[in-house]
């Protein structure tokens, strides 16, 4: 799907679209997968089904299928990879939301919301398991070596995004986090999405220097979507009120208060117990106008240029194009 020039939706609308194609089969199977299990206890399978009335996981089947493609194969060929991959997401979602303690996204309850963390844990419990043992069956399919190889990827990747999660941990309620040290962060989670494509490669039979580039472009665009996330939690009033409570604070707001000038302003209408419409239009035009947030929205564009370069390798011209849009998309209107 490639935007022409009488297209009225912006590049993000494009891109999702065409990635909510790309994993409706997949969402159904999963979906499908887990509601014929018999759980033995009720409140579980009803927090299964409350959790898929607000579940939706485009990207991770999303960038499987386009890694897959862009060595040459048809992802369609390839559902149970790319399940595994969206239920181990979803494991890691829900305990996420633990951690966080997140009850409630968009104005759904989430699980822990609704249910409690008990439920929650075994819930994601049970995603991972299924994930992991669909991941088994279709990886026994390939050559021993690859085989091998992507349970490798899965475990380096995985603990990589863990570490960072654990990491985060300590970071929570302090104004004085390193914005160089929580951007590490932010590039070891991304470890997840470099796991979608390096793994969409390997089972689309690509080579080695076909998988490195996918999973350098995953690296890529999974930390371009992340901090894409951190701008949009200071124009959103209250995710940033939880992250300033609960979390760290948003990576624009960490780079701003670098400044010496600035620092004492922002810790002024940070030290509020709850920002009002006000506090944040009055916060936004400190950091968004900051030297420190430009220069970041400059090193954003450098790494899309790299993903434009390694992607003049895939002969797919469509597949191609989208991969160009997903990171060029990241940087729209900030």
């Amino acid at each position: 799907m490639i935007m022409n020039e009488k297209d009225s939706r912006n590049l993000s609308q494009v891109v999702m679209e065409e990635m909510d194609i790309r994993s409706r089969r997949c969402q159904k199977f999963v979906r499908t997968l887990l509601l014929s299990e018999k759980f033995e206890y009720e409140k579980l399978r009803e927090a299964l089904k409350h959790y898929f009335t607000y579940w939706n996981d485009p990207s991770h089947p999303g960038l499987f299928s386009v890694a897959c493609e862009a060595v040459g194969c048809d992802p369609t060929n390839q559902i149970e990879p790319e399940a595994a991959l969206s239920m181990l997401a979803a494991a890691f979602d829900l305990h996420d939301d633990i951690i966080d303690g997140s009850k409630s996204k968009n104005g759904v309850p989430t699980v822990l919301g609704k249910y409690g963390p008990e439920i929650t844990l075994l819930l994601g419990n049970a995603f991972m398991t299924y994930g992991f043992t669909l991941m088994g069956k279709a990886a026994d399919k390939l050559p021993r070596e690859r085989s091998d190889k992507a349970f490798s990827v899965l475990k380096t990747l995985f603990f990589e995004v863990g570490n960072a999660h654990a990491s985060e941990l300590s970071m929570k309620h302090k104004f004085g986090v390193s914005p160089r040290q929580y951007m590490r962060i932010i590039e070891k989670k991304a470890a997840s999405t470099e796991a979608d494509m390096r793994i969409g490669a390997l089972f689309g039979g690509g080579n080695a220097e076909e998988i490195d580039a996918m999973a350098r472009c995953g690296r890529i665009l999974g930390t371009l979507a992340m901090l894409r996330e951190e701008f949009i939690d200071v124009f959103d009033k209250e995710e940033l009120n939880h992250r300033i409570q609960s979390e760290t604070l948003p990576v624009p707001i960490l780079y701003s208060l670098q400044v010496k000038e600035l620092k004492k302003e922002i810790e002024e209408i940070l030290d509020k117990k709850r920002l009002g419409a006000q506090d944040i239009h009055r916060l936004l035009d400190i950091v968004m106008n900051s030297s420190p947030v430009e220069a970041l929205r400059k090193h954003m564009k450098g790494l899309v240029i790299i993903v434009n370069d390694l992607s003049r390798k895939i002969p797919n011209v469509e597949t191609r194009k989208l991969l160009n849009n997903m990171v060029t998309c990241t940087l729209e209107d900030l």
